[in-house]
């Protein structure tokens, strides 16, 4: 599935641009099968240095960095979500996708890594709140933002106290939100999890694991495992969500597994939901899909944007 016609990230990689843009990316690449320039994959440290390369390139982001050990993600795929994402509130708007800082978006479980903040902000100006229930991961996204003035004041950042809670505790009882994110633990146990990172080895060509799992995408249990999987995961944060609906435009959060989705769709019309969307999105080697939901009715719809989003232009 090709990524998103905005998604920067098509075709190959420009190396020549990459390793200008961060030249310690350059003492990293390799040589395929066919002669062409490329990356170890598997490698966490390669795909570590592409990422801070990419968005300096790309988002004018300095000096990004993450702590050993905590997830990094693959940035085209989380491109190509924030730009999935803003169609969908485009289409809520006359087919006109409302940018600029009088919508503000909520990012939970923003991680060490703070990828869709830094994204979402740079392609569209949208202000976001990133909430994560792990201090240290907070602490180096703060960094983050710190190494970035321009972004302080568009990015902020909360932490979620009680860990099982999504929503409870972060959004405020008047506050309001346009959008809400999450990439959800996907794992309901370390065996789920390194089961996983084998198939993933597996799929960058690897035939065995050396010395055990070895995640070159890395991530702490917290981002990784959650209390009855993403299924559980998913379910509480959609019980949640039904507790604010007023607060929050469109709901939305990525589904790995395609077989949830029936589920999540009655638990959704049970509880009120008024629209309901599933969007196909490329995320590198897997399909995954963005799920969306609104508790709002028409008018209440008309009403948020004529408060909230700069006017559709004319036809």
């Amino acid at each position: 599935m090709p990524f998103h016609p905005r998604n920067k990230h098509q075709g190959h990689y420009n190396f020549g641009a990459l390793t200008a843009a961060n030249p310690a990316l350059k003492a990293l690449i390799i040589r395929n099968k066919d002669g062409e320039k490329t990356l170890d994959f598997t490698d966490p440290v390669s795909v570590k240095e592409l990422n801070r390369a990419l968005l300096q390139l790309q988002y004018s982001v300095t000096d990004w960095d993450i702590p050993e050990g905590y997830l990094c993600p693959p940035i085209p795929g989380r491109a190509d979500l924030i730009h999935a994402l803003a169609d969908l509130l485009g289409e809520s708007h006359d087919g006109h996708i409302p940018t600029g800082p009088g919508l503000t978006g909520l990012d939970i479980g923003t991680g060490a890594n703070l990828v869709y903040p830094l994204i979402g902000q740079h392609e569209y100006q949208w202000q976001f709140i990133g909430s994560d229930i792990d201090r240290a991961a907070l602490d180096n996204a703060e960094r983050i933002l710190a190494a970035n003035a321009k972004l302080q004041g568009p990015i902020s950042l909360r932490l979620q106290a009680d860990p099982t809670a999504i929503f409870k505790g972060i959004v405020g009882p008047q506050e309001q939100f346009d959008f809400s994110l999450c990439n959800p633990p996907f794992h309901a146990n370390k065996g789920e999890a390194n089961a996983a990172t084998e198939r993933k080895w597996r799929n960058l060509g690897k035939d065995k694991i050396v010395d055990g799992p070895k995640l070159n995408f890395g991530g702490q249990p917290n981002e990784l495992i959650t209390q009855g999987g993403e299924a559980g995961f998913l379910q509480r944060m959609i019980t949640e969500s039904a507790d604010i609906p007023g607060q929050v435009f469109w709901f939305t959060t990525l589904v790995s597994k395609s077989a949830l989705l029936a589920d999540l769709e009655r638990q959704l019309k049970t509880l009120g939901a008024t629209d309901i969307r599933v969007v196909s999105l490329a995320q590198g080697q897997k399909q995954s899909r963005l799920l969306a939901w609104t508790f709002l009715d028409k008018k209440q719809r008309r009403a948020w944007r004529k408060a909230r989003w700069p006017s559709a232009p004319k036809a």
